[in-house]
Order: structure tokens, then C-alpha cells, then sequence
């Protein structure tokens, strides 16, 4: 009976350690920009433990160009990236063939920004001033709706190519105003700094809402099981993160320490009220009035209809 059991125990020992190991299912992720505060949530779901619950690696790339992620995806170098919502339709006309499958961050960052001791109070005041901006046709866009609030044309200001220097372009007076500086970044830089800068929003001045942060797929690969885990994950790391946001900073700076500044700090906290509560979550309507807003701008002929641009895996 004895020689039984041992038997018995011997085998099942053998079977446990013949059973294959079920790897992780890779999921990289090629970022906007560098690491910072607008990616805390997805950073959080790996400190937290989500990503492991949902049998994921989720690896992350940062992009040496920010303005590459859309392209590299479209080339099979990765399996999301982090893109903008008012780039969609923009990428669309590029044949990227690429769609929305997950929000990040629900709500505009973007902001005009001027300093707050200078000629500029309102909108108004831009007439015949110059203006920074650093990625193109679609802050041109919210520029001219913004413009067109207070009945200037865009021919009243100057617009200045100022690539990523936007911060130094302003203190420095080569410009005077700002669209494209994030009111989670160098808007709170510029206040450290003592500068008493002043932000004027373009959801407060003739431009739809629209979500900031939000993850690409291509079209064919939408609805990717791995997708559905991911978001799950990500949505599990959202709550952990706004319940523990000064545990999850302590995670982020030791893995990241050269972020430990009075700047990412105050960051991290401002972005909390920005992330999406649930990642999935497609508001059709919304990007359906961004679309007819970007056609009214001149940007695109033709409004896609939104299952087109955004899936909800």
C-alpha cells in the first residue's frame, strides 16, 4: 500500500513538473512622449498587480520622436500606442488604417498660455501678437475656433513654429502666447517658476470636448482578446491609483528616479482628475462632434463616422 502511494505521489510529482508553464501574453506599448505623469495610470496597473491578474506583459517603448508612435504601429513594431484624439482623423487621411480602442486621460490638457504680467487679459488681446505652437494642423485648428470666438481672424495673429520649445519660447518673449502646453505640466511649471502665467481653455472657448490621452490598435487587430484584458487591467490601476495616489508616486519615483522633482510631483496629483474611471468607455457622441468640428475647421473634407476612427473592444 505504501509502495502505492509513493508511486502514485512519484507520478503526480512527474506530471506537475512536465506541465508546460504558461507564459505572460506580451502587449507592447509604444508611449507619446517620455515617461511623465500622463502615463501614471498604466504604470500604476503594473505596480499594482493588474496587468499579472490578466496574464499580460505589458512592455512599454518610448518613442525617440514623438510624433513616430502612429507610424511605428502601423508598421507591426508594436501592438498599441498612445496617440490624441483630434489626431485621428488626421491619421485616418494618412492610411494608417489605425482606431481607438481605450482612453487614458477623458478630458483636454491642452491650453493657450500667456504670462500673467504681460499685454494679453483675454482672447482679444491676441490681435497682432505672436503665437507658439509646436504640432500643426490641429492646433491650428482649436486656435482658429478660439480666434473666431472673440472675431478675429487667423490672419490677426502670427503664428511661430516653435517645435518642443514652447516654455522657453515664452519666457524668453519670443512669443507671446502659447497653445499646446499642458495645464498639467508647463502650466505648473511656469507657476514654480513664479511667473503667474494665465490659461485661457478651449473647451471654454469655442472648441468640443475631447479626450487628450488615448490608445491606438489597427483596425484588424481591434478586438484582440488580449485588448479586452489590458483595458480591464488598466481600469483596476485607474481606482488603485486614485485611492493611493501617494502610495503609487513612492512606486513610480523608485522605479523611475529621475522623476522625483517638485514638478512631476505636482503633476502626478494634477493629472488624477483627468484619467478616464473606465478606459473601455467610448462616448460615440463626442467624437462624432469632434469629427463635424475638424470638417467646419478645414482639416478634413468629410466627417468619418465614428466606428471608423473608435472601437469599444
Amino acid at each position: 500500500m505504501f509502495h502505492v502511494k509513493h508511486s502514485c505521489l512519484a507520478m503526480l510529482l512527474m506530471l506537475v513538473w512536465m506541465s508546460p508553464v504558461h507564459a505572460a501574453d506580451r502587449l507592447r506599448i509604444i508611449l507619446d512622449w517620455f515617461v511623465n505623469a500622463n502615463h501614471e495610470a498604466l504604470f500604476v496597473a503594473q505596480y499594482s498587480g493588474a496587468y499579472a491578474r490578466q496574464n499580460l506583459d505589458v512592455q512599454f517603448i518610448v518613442p525617440s520622436d514623438p510624433s513616430s508612435p502612429p507610424r511605428l504601429l502601423a508598421a507591426h513594431q508594436a501592438d498599441l500606442c498612445i496617440s490624441y484624439e483630434p489626431e485621428l482623423a488626421m491619421l485616418d487621411a494618412a492610411g494608417l488604417k489605425l482606431v481607438r480602442i481605450g482612453t487614458i486621460e477623458d478630458t483636454p490638457l491642452n491650453a493657450l498660455i500667456v504670462l500673467g504680467d504681460g499685454p494679453i487679459k483675454t482672447l482679444a488681446d491676441l490681435k497682432g501678437r505672436r503665437i507658439g505652437v509646436s504640432v500643426g494642423a490641429t492646433d491650428d485648428a482649436l486656435l482658429h475656433a478660439m480666434l473666431a470666438t472673440v472675431g478675429l481672424k487667423p490672419s490677426d495673429v502670427t503664428l511661430t513654429e516653435v517645435n518642443f520649445q514652447l516654455e522657453q519660447a515664452l519666457m524668453s518673449h519670443r512669443v507671446d502666447a502659447i497653445l499646446g502646453g499642458m495645464r498639467n505640466y508647463e502650466l505648473i511649471d511656469l507657476q514654480q517658476r513664479g511667473l503667474n502665467p494665465v490659461a485661457l481653455f478651449p473647451e471654454e472657448h469655442g472648441v468640443p470636448l475631447y479626450d487628450e490621452l488615448i490608445l491606438l490598435a489597427r483596425q484588424n487587430d481591434a478586438h484582440d482578446p488580449r485588448i479586452r484584458r489590458f483595458l480591464a487591467a488598466l481600469q483596476d490601476g485607474t481606482n488603485t491609483l486614485l485611492n493611493h495616489p501617494d502610495e503609487m508616486w513612492q512606486a513610480f519615483i523608485k522605479d523611475h528616479p529621475e522623476l522625483d522633482t517638485k514638478l512631476n510631483h505636482a503633476a502626478w496629483f494634477a493629472t488624477l482628475p483627468r484619467l478616464a474611471k473606465n478606459p473601455a468607455l467610448l462616448d460615440d457622441q463626442r467624437y462624432a462632434a469632434f469629427e463635424t468640428f475638424m470638417v467646419a475647421q478645414g482639416v478634413i473634407a468629410t466627417a468619418l463616422p465614428v466606428s471608423a476612427l473608435a472601437v469599444q473592444p
